[in-house]
């Protein structure tokens, strides 16, 4: 026992010799062991602080991901020291420790910052020499650490914003900007103004990119306008920031709704002439950019005449505009029309579509705009009778994508006698505080009360809208009771549309011909609107839905418009109780409501929240119906092809790295190319957020998986290997490239990648003045001892290997005598290799990728992902002693 003690006394004494004790356990992955040596070492060290940077310094330089031997050992310190509390070193001696401390982790893993901090005190060093330790790091090319050691220690203030997060940026590492500027408005205005500084039409990322050491030309590539603007919208809300800030970004997204309107406007002729015109006025208002754009829009969708019309309207100079243009101006001046003619004329199937559209069947006197206090109360008692039914809905000024949720203008409460609409927008103005409470009370009361039940269509956007406009009501949400959503019950009216279409003859069933809008191939209808054609025969008029709601007073399209929407809701209710069996519906839809809450509003971030079910995934409270987990049959990796959404790029590369086909769309590309591939190739699509309902209406049933954002990219990409039943195998692991997808390597030893090198001119101290035969020969004489050809189509893995993937293999005929690359025109990254790696004697071969180039060669990667994944892999206990790492 003695002798033991002894032992533990001599190891101790010696930080480096404790240190050969800790490496021997790590090695063995000892780590209760280690973790209990270490801290007997630490109490056996005469300075423990000191023999700490002992240690990290003997071995520090340790790369890549997970928790280092460092890492254990250094929070094992910190641990120790709260359990033995010691007098705080102080005076040169701290000073001396904290300036090694700092170049210990210039060259260590950035878990070690927070334990090193507390340890050494960093916070309370000079100010002046933790700037110059960051500057250091910064000029070292290594700008995550640099940012995140002065974030740690609060040094924003006293750095410039831009050098600092730029490269983040161009790195993709936005969150690391985020924690940068939290605290700090002055630096977020600061942030965002540079963002959008780079959004300017003329402005290249590249160049910028090109001023900093360490960041990839293509992480550069992935920062496009597109991404952001997308990061800029939402910091700006994030942040509650003046969109002003921002002009470039609020250009170009009011470019796009411009583009938008056009659309509805000429090509789906959906949008009345008025509304149009209203929505253009407001949105280019002052703007001279976007007025110039207004031009060249109608120029290409009207005539140079509208055009011109719009020109003189804001009174805009001839020099900036087409010449055809300006000579009509000339000529409309001669005519003394200076301005846009507000009466146009309408199309006339327009003026005649009430034939073709759902009408109310109550009288126009029983439909009822609220402007008083008097007249909400009276509507109050009305409605909160128990036993009610009520179909409710809500309209607001059209955003557009841009910062925030609108206000509510117009909230309607459809009974079966009378529908009252609720002007919101004028009660925001009388600025009486206590009739706004009884407003909101009565708000409160209606949707908490489980005896009246509330019909609504997408009811979870309605209540965000409306707790923004009320922030009183932002709890409502969670105790709403006796809500119906008719959404979800359409989503299962679409999946049992088969059983019930075929013995279903709608009432007053609609003639395609005679529609206004059956003509335009590109209009159909949709949502509601799609349901209420579906069962009442008639789809709803939609003309009024992007009308300007602020605006008053109302004009009476917009009033009949919103009074059907909430009314057609009672309808389509009472149709479907009739006969619930019939449509496909296995319970009585008022029963469903008891105790069983379907359509509870959400949170915020439906989308996004943790733990929330998917879309694909959800209960249907009304039927009672659930997916089963076990809903698809076995398919394997190699089988299984999706197409993944912009924001999912991480997943796709950890599901190529499990052997599946996965495309990703490009960041420029439109979410709804995803569901034109998935059709072409027969592919599953990946999305997330609003896009999955969009996408899922577009392909079979099955076909579109909703991803939660809120997952790391590995936990995404095990949700949907269970939810679609994959098989994975050892042999699937790195049978595709992480990068480009591609399932077909090359195979070449290391003496051929040095040969490849030497003729390349690529390895220093060496050229080809020596050598006896020209390069093609030489890389010729190189094939020629090299291993049996594989053929293009060749499915059998190479003899002998012990990374054994499912892939297809080029042959060395491929590859062509003389230069580095192939016969399809793939040039091979082998300059990428660092010159350490050839050194390595334990390595033998490299792998290619055959359409992008890259080379992957024996590393730890492979263990990692087996490590990772091991609860899915078939097969997994019979891992493979030779691992491979991307370079």
């Amino acid at each position: 026992m003695d002798q033991e003690s002894n032992t533990r006394e001599s190891v101790g004494q010696d930080p480096l010799l404790l240190l050969k004790t800790l490496q021997a356990l790590w090695t063995k992955r000892e780590l209760q062991k280690l973790r209990e040596v270490a801290k007997q070492g630490f109490a056996t060290l005469e300075d423990p602080l000191s023999g700490l940077l002992d240690m990290l310094e003997s071995c520090k330089g340790s790369k890549g991901k997970g928790h280092s031997l460092e890492y254990y050992i250094t929070n094992e310190l910190a641990r120790w020291l709260k359990e033995h509390p010691k007098d705080p070193q102080s005076g040169l001696k701290l000073k001396k420790l904290q300036a090694r401390a700092f170049g210990v982790l210039a060259d260590t893993q950035s878990n070690l910052l927070e334990p090193m901090i507390s340890i050494y005190q960093l916070q309370k060093a000079d100010r002046n020499s933790l700037l110059g330790n960051v500057n250091h790091l910064y000029h070292k090319g290594k700008y995550k650490e640099a940012v995140i050691l002065s974030t740690k220690l609060k040094l924003q203030p006293e750095l410039d914003v831009e050098k600092m997060c730029t490269p983040l940026l161009l790195q993709d590492k936005a969150n690391l900007v985020e924690d940068y500027v939290a605290n700090y408005p002055h630096l977020q205005s600061q942030l965002l103004q540079i963002m959008d500084t780079w959004c300017h039409p003329t402005f290249n990322t590249k160049d910028i990119a090109r001023q900093y050491q360490n960041v990839p030309p293509s992480r550069a590539d992935k920062l496009n306008q597109k991404m952001l603007s997308k990061l800029v919208f939402r910091l700006l809300s994030q942040y509650n920031l003046d969109p002003a800030l921002c002009p470039n970004v609020m250009n170009q997204r009011h470019l796009g709704t411009l583009r938008y309107l056009f659309y509805k406007r000429f090509v789906e002729k959906s949008m009345t002439q008025e509304n149009w015109e209203d929505h253009i006025q407001n949105m280019v208002g002052d703007n001279l950019w976007l007025q110039e754009q207004l031009i060249q829009l109608l120029i290409s969708y009207c005539d140079v005449a509208t055009a011109a019309e719009w020109a003189l309207y804001y009174h805009l100079s001839g020099e900036s505009l087409p010449a055809k243009v300006t000579e009509k101006m000339h000529e409309l001046q001669h005519q003394g029309r200076v301005e846009v003619t507000k009466e146009r004329t309408y199309d006339s199937k327009m003026d005649k579509k009430n034939d073709y559209y759902y009408q109310l069947p109550i009288a126009r006197e029983n439909i009822h705009f609220l402007h008083t206090w008097e007249e909400v109360f009276k509507c109050r008692d009305v409605v909160l009778q128990p036993g009610q039914v009520v179909g409710i809905d809500m309209e607001w000024r059209p955003s557009f994508g841009l910062v925030g949720r609108p206000r509510v203008s117009v909230l309607q409460i459809a009974t079966k006698e009378h529908v009252y609409l609720l002007d919101l927008l004028q009660f925001s103005k009388l600025g009486q505080e206590e009739k706004e409470k009884e407003l909101c009370h009565f708000f409160w009361k209606l949707f908490s009360d489980p005896s009246v039940i509330k019909l609504g269509y997408g009811m979870a956007g309605d209540l965000c809208s409306l707790s923004s406009t009320y922030p009183i009501l932002r709890d409502m949400e969670k105790q709403a009771q006796g809500i119906l959503d008719l959404l979800q019950v359409d989503k299962q009216l679409q999946k049992n549309f088969g059983l019930w279409k075929k013995h279903h003859t709608p009432v007053d069933s609609l003639c395609p011909e005679a529609s206004p809008i059956a003509k335009n191939p590109r209009h159909s209808e949709k949502g509601l609107s799609l349901l209420v054609q579906n069962l009442l025969g008639k789809p709803l008029d939609k003309t009024e839905q992007l009308s300007n709601w602020e605006k008053r007073p109302l004009r009476e399209e917009q009033i009949l418009y919103a009074a059907s929407d909430a009314y057609c809701l009672l309808e389509v209710y009472e149709l479907l109780c009739k006969d619930p069996a019939h449509f496909g519906l296995t319970a009585n839809l008022k029963e469903s409501l008891e105790g069983k809450q379907s359509t509870k509003p959400r949170a915020k971030k439906p989308l996004s929240k943790q733990g929330m079910q998917s879309p694909s995934e959800q209960v249907l409270a009304t039927t009672g119906e659930t997916l089963s987990a076990n809903a698809f049959p076995e398919i394997s990796a190699k089988d299984f092809s999706v197409v993944c959404d912009t924001m999912l790029q991480g997943l796709a590369r950890y599901l190529r790295c499990l052997g599946v086909d996965a495309r990703v769309l490009e960041n420029s590309d439109d979410h709804r190319q995803a569901a034109e591939i998935a059709r072409k190739e027969g592919r599953i699509i990946l999305t997330s957020g609003l896009p999955y309902y969009k996408l899922q209406a577009q392909v079979g049933e099955g076909r579109c998986f909703s991803v939660n954002c809120s997952d790391k990219a590995k936990q995404q990409a095990l949700s949907v290997l269970k939810h679609f039943n994959v098989r994975v195998t050892l042999t699937d692991i790195f049978s595709r490239c992480q990068v480009c997808n591609c399932d077909t390597y090359l195979k070449i030893s290391k003496e051929k990648i040095r040969h490849l090198l030497k003729i390349s001119g690529y390895l220093p101290g060496q050229d080809n003045t020596d050598c006896p035969t020209s390069p093609e020969e030489e890389l010729e004489l190189c094939l020629k001892t090299e291993t049996p050809d594989f053929s293009e189509t060749s499915t059998e893995p190479l003899p002998s290997c012990a990374y054994n993937p499912n892939c297809r293999w080029l042959g060395d005929s491929d590859l062509k005598a003389g230069s580095l690359t192939l016969k399809n025109g793939t040039t091979l990254q082998i300059r990428t290799i660092p010159l350490g790696v050839l050194e390595n004697a334990d390595l033998s071969h490299f792998y290619c990728c055959t359409q992008c180039g890259k080379v992957f060669w024996e590393g730890s990667h492979f263990g990692r992902v087996v490590s990772q994944f091991h609860e899915i892999l078939a097969g997994s206990e019979q891992q493979t002693q030779s691992f491979y790492e991307l370079s």
